[in-house]
Protein backbone atom coordinates (compact mmCIF):
# COMPACT_ATOMS: atom_id res chain seq x y z
CA UNK A 1 0.00 0.00 0.00
CA UNK A 2 1.18 3.35 -1.11
CA UNK A 3 1.95 5.98 1.93
CA UNK A 4 -0.39 8.73 1.87
CA UNK A 5 -0.41 11.76 4.02
CA UNK A 6 -2.98 12.39 6.67
CA UNK A 7 -5.75 14.70 6.12
CA UNK A 8 -6.82 17.67 8.20
CA UNK A 9 -10.27 15.03 8.95
CA UNK A 10 -7.75 12.77 9.90
CA UNK A 11 -5.64 14.94 12.17
CA UNK A 12 -9.19 15.97 13.91
CA UNK A 13 -9.81 12.54 14.42
CA UNK A 14 -6.69 11.72 15.92
CA UNK A 15 -7.18 15.53 18.10
CA UNK A 16 -10.99 13.61 19.23
CA UNK A 17 -9.26 10.14 20.09
CA UNK A 18 -6.70 11.49 22.04
CA UNK A 19 -8.27 13.47 24.42
CA UNK A 20 -10.68 10.53 25.46
CA UNK A 21 -7.81 8.64 26.86
CA UNK A 22 -7.30 6.46 23.49
CA UNK A 23 -4.03 4.54 22.95
CA UNK A 24 -2.28 5.12 19.70
CA UNK A 25 -2.98 1.50 18.90
CA UNK A 26 -6.78 2.33 19.17
CA UNK A 27 -6.16 5.27 16.91
CA UNK A 28 -4.41 3.46 14.34
CA UNK A 29 -7.33 1.06 14.21
CA UNK A 30 -10.18 3.65 13.58
CA UNK A 31 -8.51 5.44 11.20
CA UNK A 32 -7.37 2.30 9.69
CA UNK A 33 -3.72 3.67 9.44
CA UNK A 34 -0.32 2.09 10.59
CA UNK A 35 0.64 2.32 14.10
CA UNK A 36 3.51 4.18 13.20
CA UNK A 37 1.71 6.36 10.92
CA UNK A 38 -0.12 7.65 14.49
CA UNK A 39 3.44 7.77 16.55
CA UNK A 40 5.04 9.54 14.13
CA UNK A 41 2.01 12.34 13.46
CA UNK A 42 2.36 12.91 16.95
CA UNK A 43 5.87 13.16 17.72
CA UNK A 44 6.85 15.47 14.85
CA UNK A 45 3.27 17.53 15.10
CA UNK A 46 2.70 18.48 18.65
CA UNK A 47 3.49 22.29 19.71
CA UNK A 48 3.97 23.26 23.14
CA UNK A 49 0.31 22.83 24.00
CA UNK A 50 0.67 19.53 22.85
CA UNK A 51 -1.42 18.09 19.87
CA UNK A 52 -3.64 20.70 18.23
CA UNK A 53 -4.98 19.54 14.76
CA UNK A 54 -5.52 22.85 12.95
CA UNK A 55 -1.19 23.30 14.20
CA UNK A 56 -0.33 19.94 13.15
CA UNK A 57 -1.55 20.17 9.77
CA UNK A 58 0.03 23.52 9.46
CA UNK A 59 3.19 22.18 10.38
CA UNK A 60 2.51 19.36 7.92
CA UNK A 61 2.19 22.00 4.73
CA UNK A 62 5.29 24.00 5.84
CA UNK A 63 7.28 20.93 6.05
CA UNK A 64 5.97 20.04 2.50
CA UNK A 65 5.64 22.98 1.00
CA UNK A 66 9.72 22.82 -0.73
CA UNK A 67 8.06 19.96 -3.10
CA UNK A 68 5.33 22.29 -4.09
CA UNK A 69 5.37 22.35 -8.26
CA UNK A 70 3.94 25.33 -9.68
CA UNK A 71 0.45 25.30 -11.12
CA UNK A 72 -0.07 26.56 -14.60
CA UNK A 73 -2.90 28.69 -15.61
CA UNK A 74 -5.25 25.82 -16.64
CA UNK A 75 -5.07 23.79 -13.34
CA UNK A 76 -5.29 26.95 -10.96
CA UNK A 77 -8.49 27.41 -12.63
CA UNK A 78 -9.66 24.18 -12.14
CA UNK A 79 -8.66 24.29 -8.80
CA UNK A 80 -10.29 27.89 -8.30
CA UNK A 81 -13.71 26.58 -9.91
CA UNK A 82 -13.62 23.41 -7.03
CA UNK A 83 -12.60 25.44 -4.26
CA UNK A 84 -15.82 27.61 -4.76
CA UNK A 85 -17.46 24.18 -4.46
CA UNK A 86 -15.99 23.63 -1.45
CA UNK A 87 -13.59 21.00 -3.01
CA UNK A 88 -11.23 19.85 -0.62
CA UNK A 89 -7.36 20.72 -1.83
CA UNK A 90 -6.68 16.86 -1.29
CA UNK A 91 -10.16 16.20 -3.84
CA UNK A 92 -8.67 18.53 -6.05
CA UNK A 93 -5.44 16.79 -5.97
CA UNK A 94 -6.78 13.58 -6.87
CA UNK A 95 -8.26 14.96 -10.33
CA UNK A 96 -5.49 16.98 -11.03
CA UNK A 97 -1.88 17.11 -11.57
CA UNK A 98 -1.39 19.28 -8.30
CA UNK A 99 -0.44 18.57 -4.65
CA UNK A 100 -2.59 19.76 -1.83
CA UNK A 101 0.20 21.13 -0.33
CA UNK A 102 0.36 23.67 -3.48
CA UNK A 103 -3.34 24.11 -3.59
CA UNK A 104 -2.66 25.16 0.04
CA UNK A 105 -0.16 27.88 -0.73
CA UNK A 106 -1.72 29.47 -3.56
CA UNK A 107 -4.88 30.22 -1.40
CA UNK A 108 -2.87 31.40 0.96
CA UNK A 109 -1.10 33.76 -0.80
CA UNK A 110 -4.74 34.44 -2.54
CA UNK A 111 -5.34 35.57 0.75
CA UNK A 112 -2.49 37.35 1.64
CA UNK A 113 -3.44 39.81 -1.40
CA UNK A 114 -7.06 39.77 0.04
CA UNK A 115 -8.36 37.26 -1.94
CA UNK A 116 -11.34 35.21 -0.68
CA UNK A 117 -10.62 31.65 -1.39
CA UNK A 118 -9.55 30.58 1.51
CA UNK A 119 -12.97 31.18 3.16
CA UNK A 120 -13.89 27.81 0.92
CA UNK A 121 -11.83 25.74 2.89
CA UNK A 122 -13.25 23.42 5.82
CA UNK A 123 -13.79 25.04 9.13
CA UNK A 124 -11.37 24.42 11.84
CA UNK A 125 -12.93 24.49 14.90
CA UNK A 126 -13.06 21.52 16.68
CA UNK A 127 -16.32 20.92 18.78
CA UNK A 128 -15.62 20.65 22.83
CA UNK A 129 -16.44 17.51 24.20
CA UNK A 130 -19.35 17.49 26.98
CA UNK A 131 -18.68 16.27 30.26
CA UNK A 132 -21.25 15.32 32.80
CA UNK A 133 -22.95 12.22 34.13
CA UNK A 134 -23.78 9.63 32.05
CA UNK A 135 -27.50 9.37 32.69
CA UNK A 136 -27.78 13.17 32.23
CA UNK A 137 -30.13 13.36 29.48
CA UNK A 138 -32.27 9.67 30.58
CA UNK A 139 -32.50 6.67 29.70
CA UNK A 140 -34.51 5.69 26.13
CA UNK A 141 -36.33 2.72 26.62
CA UNK A 142 -35.60 -0.67 24.60
CA UNK A 143 -32.27 0.83 23.32
CA UNK A 144 -30.40 -2.03 21.34
CA UNK A 145 -26.55 -1.42 22.27
CA UNK A 146 -23.68 -1.06 19.70
CA UNK A 147 -22.67 -4.32 21.60
CA UNK A 148 -25.26 -6.10 19.78
CA UNK A 149 -25.28 -4.83 16.21
CA UNK A 150 -23.53 -7.57 13.64
CA UNK A 151 -19.95 -7.45 13.09
CA UNK A 152 -20.30 -6.88 9.33
CA UNK A 153 -21.36 -3.25 10.04
CA UNK A 154 -17.84 -2.74 11.65
CA UNK A 155 -16.47 -3.70 8.36
CA UNK A 156 -17.71 -1.58 5.55
CA UNK A 157 -18.04 -4.24 3.48
CA UNK A 158 -22.27 -3.93 2.24
CA UNK A 159 -24.07 -0.42 1.97
CA UNK A 160 -26.96 0.12 3.92
CA UNK A 161 -25.76 0.68 7.36
CA UNK A 162 -26.12 4.42 8.58
CA UNK A 163 -25.31 6.53 11.57
CA UNK A 164 -27.62 9.22 12.65
CA UNK A 165 -27.14 12.91 15.20
CA UNK A 166 -28.49 16.41 15.02
CA UNK A 167 -26.55 19.41 14.80
CA UNK A 168 -27.57 22.28 16.68
CA UNK A 169 -28.22 25.89 15.71
CA UNK A 170 -27.52 28.82 17.34
CA UNK A 171 -28.99 29.72 20.87
CA UNK A 172 -30.21 26.16 20.55
CA UNK A 173 -33.02 26.98 18.21
CA UNK A 174 -34.00 24.88 15.64
CA UNK A 175 -31.87 21.82 14.45
CA UNK A 176 -30.59 19.53 11.58
CA UNK A 177 -30.79 16.00 11.08
CA UNK A 178 -28.26 14.30 9.57
CA UNK A 179 -27.58 10.47 8.43
CA UNK A 180 -25.05 9.32 6.56
CA UNK A 181 -24.07 5.72 5.11
CA UNK A 182 -21.09 4.19 6.70
CA UNK A 183 -19.44 2.60 3.63
CA UNK A 184 -19.84 5.49 1.26
CA UNK A 185 -20.53 8.81 2.99
CA UNK A 186 -23.57 9.37 0.91
CA UNK A 187 -25.31 12.13 3.16
CA UNK A 188 -29.19 13.03 3.98
CA UNK A 189 -30.00 15.98 6.01
CA UNK A 190 -32.69 18.22 6.67
CA UNK A 191 -33.96 21.00 9.32
CA UNK A 192 -36.27 19.99 11.88
CA UNK A 193 -37.81 23.26 13.94
CA UNK A 194 -37.88 21.48 17.06
CA UNK A 195 -35.25 18.84 18.41
CA UNK A 196 -38.18 16.24 19.86
CA UNK A 197 -38.28 13.00 19.46
CA UNK A 198 -41.24 12.73 17.06
CA UNK A 199 -39.95 15.76 14.75
CA UNK A 200 -36.75 13.78 14.77
CA UNK A 201 -38.43 10.65 13.79
CA UNK A 202 -40.07 11.80 11.31
CA UNK A 203 -37.27 13.34 9.70
CA UNK A 204 -35.11 10.14 9.58
CA UNK A 205 -38.06 8.14 8.26
CA UNK A 206 -38.77 10.47 5.39
CA UNK A 207 -35.05 11.25 4.97
CA UNK A 208 -34.70 7.22 4.38
CA UNK A 209 -37.56 5.85 3.08
CA UNK A 210 -36.52 6.18 -0.40
CA UNK A 211 -33.91 4.27 0.07
CA UNK A 212 -35.16 1.55 2.60
CA UNK A 213 -33.91 -1.43 0.60
CA UNK A 214 -30.32 -0.10 1.21
CA UNK A 215 -31.23 0.09 5.58
CA UNK A 216 -30.19 -2.46 7.48
CA UNK A 217 -28.79 -0.62 10.59
CA UNK A 218 -28.72 2.84 11.82
CA UNK A 219 -27.12 4.08 14.81
CA UNK A 220 -27.01 7.10 17.13
CA UNK A 221 -26.25 9.11 20.14
CA UNK A 222 -28.13 8.81 23.23
CA UNK A 223 -30.01 11.83 22.99
CA UNK A 224 -33.38 11.59 23.89
CA UNK A 225 -34.22 12.81 19.86
CA UNK A 226 -33.90 9.14 19.03
CA UNK A 227 -36.27 7.85 21.93
CA UNK A 228 -38.20 7.03 18.52
CA UNK A 229 -35.79 4.56 17.53
CA UNK A 230 -38.65 2.02 17.64
CA UNK A 231 -41.08 3.51 15.66
CA UNK A 232 -38.03 4.32 12.89
CA UNK A 233 -36.81 0.30 12.87
CA UNK A 234 -40.51 -0.28 11.99
CA UNK A 235 -41.01 1.93 9.62
CA UNK A 236 -37.63 0.99 7.74
CA UNK A 237 -37.72 -2.75 8.89
CA UNK A 238 -34.35 -2.20 10.20
CA UNK A 239 -32.66 -2.67 13.10
CA UNK A 240 -31.97 0.95 15.09
CA UNK A 241 -28.59 0.65 17.64
CA UNK A 242 -27.13 2.91 20.13
CA UNK A 243 -23.17 3.72 20.72
CA UNK A 244 -21.87 3.70 24.46
CA UNK A 245 -22.51 7.66 26.38
CA UNK A 246 -19.80 9.97 25.34
CA UNK A 247 -18.12 7.78 22.42
CA UNK A 248 -18.50 9.69 19.60
CA UNK A 249 -15.71 7.95 17.87
CA UNK A 250 -17.84 4.85 17.64
CA UNK A 251 -19.88 6.93 14.92
CA UNK A 252 -16.72 8.48 13.51
CA UNK A 253 -18.14 8.73 10.18
CA UNK A 254 -20.98 10.77 11.53
CA UNK A 255 -19.44 12.82 13.42
CA UNK A 256 -16.49 13.61 10.24
CA UNK A 257 -19.56 14.29 8.15
CA UNK A 258 -21.22 17.09 10.95
CA UNK A 259 -18.13 19.00 10.47
CA UNK A 260 -18.42 18.77 6.87
CA UNK A 261 -22.14 20.16 7.10
CA UNK A 262 -20.84 22.38 9.45
CA UNK A 263 -18.88 24.40 6.45
CA UNK A 264 -22.33 25.31 5.40
CA UNK A 265 -24.44 25.77 8.16
CA UNK A 266 -21.40 27.30 11.14
CA UNK A 267 -21.97 27.49 14.42
CA UNK A 268 -23.44 30.81 14.63
CA UNK A 269 -25.61 30.60 11.80
CA UNK A 270 -29.49 31.32 13.04
CA UNK A 271 -30.82 28.02 11.39
CA UNK A 272 -34.46 29.65 11.34
CA UNK A 273 -32.94 31.54 8.23
CA UNK A 274 -31.85 28.12 6.50
CA UNK A 275 -34.01 27.58 3.57
CA UNK A 276 -34.77 24.11 2.19
CA UNK A 277 -32.89 25.44 -1.08
CA UNK A 278 -29.65 25.69 1.50
CA UNK A 279 -30.50 21.81 2.52
CA UNK A 280 -30.84 21.06 -0.84
CA UNK A 281 -27.37 22.24 -2.24
CA UNK A 282 -25.41 21.44 0.74
CA UNK A 283 -26.52 17.85 0.19
CA UNK A 284 -26.07 17.73 -3.62
CA UNK A 285 -22.26 19.54 -2.89
CA UNK A 286 -21.76 16.59 -0.45
CA UNK A 287 -22.84 13.89 -1.61
CA UNK A 288 -20.83 14.85 -5.62
CA UNK A 289 -17.66 15.89 -3.51
CA UNK A 290 -14.45 12.92 -4.40
CA UNK A 291 -13.35 11.06 -1.31
CA UNK A 292 -9.90 9.88 -0.85
CA UNK A 293 -10.98 6.41 1.02
CA UNK A 294 -13.51 5.83 -1.94
CA UNK A 295 -10.73 6.44 -4.48
CA UNK A 296 -11.84 9.81 -5.87
CA UNK A 297 -15.03 9.21 -6.34
CA UNK A 298 -18.32 10.71 -5.15
CA UNK A 299 -20.82 9.13 -2.22
CA UNK A 300 -23.20 9.10 -5.62
CA UNK A 301 -21.44 7.23 -7.52
CA UNK A 302 -20.96 4.63 -5.17
CA UNK A 303 -24.25 4.66 -3.41
CA UNK A 304 -26.07 4.48 -6.66
CA UNK A 305 -23.65 2.11 -8.78
CA UNK A 306 -24.84 -0.91 -6.30
CA UNK A 307 -28.04 -0.66 -8.31
CA UNK A 308 -30.16 1.20 -5.71
CA UNK A 309 -33.66 3.00 -7.50
CA UNK A 310 -35.99 5.43 -5.66
CA UNK A 311 -38.80 4.01 -4.04
CA UNK A 312 -41.68 6.87 -4.63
Amino acid sequence: MNYTHLTQEERYQIYALKKAGHKQSEIAHVLERSKSTISRELARNCGQRGYRPKQAHCLSIERHAMNARTIDDATWQFAKEKLMLQWSPEQISGHATISPETVYQHVYADKRAGGLLWKNLRCQKQRKKRYGKMDRRGMIPNRLSIEDRPAIVETRSRIGDWEADTIIGKNHCQAIVSIVERKTGFTLIRKVKRKTAQEVSQAMTALLKPYRKQVHTVTSDNGREFAGHEEIAAMLKADFYFAHPYSSWERGTNENTNGLIRQYFPKNRDFTTITQQEIDTAMERLNNRPRKRLGYQTPNQVFFKSGVALQI
